[in-house]
């Protein structure tokens, strides 16, 4: 596997797509292109699944060890929320939605995926600022109008985007960013799981550094299924990540009742 290939060989075993991926942490390699999808890359993602599973499985069993312990651990900020649909849509459809775009959309290293995202932040920002600069006025108060510029800025900057990706389409790598792919893979892991840290209370968050784990865990499983079978797979498996974990609280919840 280099950076000349277009994309990993299918795997043909649980063990073999664990093998790939354990070479894949150890160097990471960024492929030419990602597989495009097919019945295989469904298959790889159930295997990256249940190794998803088997780690969340232990992770859990550690924590409630130390729970166990009298050891105080902090509430995430869906402790205590009543969960109904708008919330499990935000966790299951928007969260990985939104944060596959931001933390992997670019780290396919093409420049229209890496320039797009660009685009997109700059051009909804000015657009955002031009509005409100201008005067912009909309409804019956200024909370009314900045939502209204923030959501015409990014409309425009997403508008923007798409127009970079079009231009710049199937377009190889940049050379520099595969040599430098495995620092942006760990800074994009690293910065996925760290994010998770503002589910909890301010005051709260370096104690709460272990609890990210999970996340950062997860963010390496979808740092590669984003390279090697296309940013869906990434967002694919994140929901089903997501949606095992808002069922576990809903089932823990309910049982608690």
């Amino acid at each position: 596997m280099n950076a000349g290939t277009t994309s990993l060989a299918p795997a043909n075993s649980l063990r073999a797509e664990w093998g790939q991926l354990a070479r894949f942490l150890k160097r990471p390699t960024l492929p030419a292109r990602a597989a495009p999808p097919r019945l295989a890359s469904l298959v790889a993602l159930g295997r990256l699944l249940m190794l998803d599973f088997a780690a969340m499985i232990v992770l859990l069993a550690i924590a409630g060890t130390v729970m166990s312990t009298g050891v105080d651990v902090p509430e995430t900020a869906l402790a205590g929320v009543e969960i109904g649909s708008a919330i499990i849509f935000a966790v299951v459809i928007g969260a990985p939605v939104v944060e596959e775009i931001l933390f992997r959309g670019w780290l396919s290293g093409r420049p229209g995926h890496v320039l797009a995202l660009l685009a997109f932040g700059l051009g909804a920002v000015g657009i955002t600022m031009l509005l409100a600069l201008s005067g912009f006025s909309y409804g019956t108060d200024a909370l009314e109008s900045g939502l209204a510029a923030m959501g015409i800025g990014v409309i425009g900057g997403a508008l923007i985007a798409g127009i970079v990706l079009f231009l710049l389409r199937g377009r190889p790598p940049m050379g520099w960013f595969s040599r430098a792919f495995p620092v942006f893979f760990w800074l994009s892991t690293f910065g996925f799981s760290l994010i998770h840290l503002f589910n909890f209370e301010p005051d709260e968050m370096t104690s709460a550094l272990p609890l990210v784990l999970p996340q950062f865990i997860t963010g390496m499983l979808l740092g590669y299924a984003r390279v090697h079978y296309g940013l869906w797979s990434s967002m694919l498996l994140h929901a089903l990540h997501n949606g095992a974990f808002i069922s576990l609280v809903l089932w823990a919840g309910s049982a608690a009742g």
